[in-house]
C-alpha cells in the first residue's frame, strides 16, 4: 500500500484527484469512509473529478453513469464497472493498494 494523500485533504463529502505510482487515482471520503476509485470514466473515458457523490454513489459529470464507490458497479450499464481499489488509514494517511 502507498500513501496517497492525508485524510485532512480530503474533506467530508469531498473529492480529491492524487497520483499513486504514475496513475490518477479519485479519493472520496464519506464520513470517514474513504473510497479510491480510478479517475476516469469507463464509458468515455472523461475524468471524474468533477462528478457527483449521492447516496454511496459517484456520477459521471459528462452522461449521468453512476458508479457504486464500493465495488464500481454501474447497475444501469453492467458493461461499465469503475476501478476500485482497497484503501486503509493510517493516522492522518490514507494508503491505497493498487495491486
Amino acid at each position: 500500500m502507498q500513501i496517497a494523500a492525508k485524510i485532512s485533504e480530503v474533506p467530508n463529502f469531498g473529492k480529491k484527484v492524487v497520483s499513486v505510482s504514475g496513475k490518477e487515482i479519485l479519493l472520496v471520503n464519506i464520513k470517514g469512509s474513504v473510497f479510491a476509485v480510478e479517475n476516469e470514466c469507463p464509458h468515455q473515458g472523461s475524468p471524474l473529478g468533477a462528478a457527483i457523490v449521492k447516496d454511496g454513489h459517484l456520477s459521471c459529470p459528462r452522461h449521468g453513469y453512476r458508479f457504486n464507490l464500493t465495488d464500481g458497479k454501474c447497475a444501469e450499464h453492467p458493461e461499465c464497472v469503475l476501478a476500485t481499489y482497497p484503501v486503509r488509514l493510517e493516522g492522518d494517511d490514507i494508503l491505497v493498494d493498487l495491486g
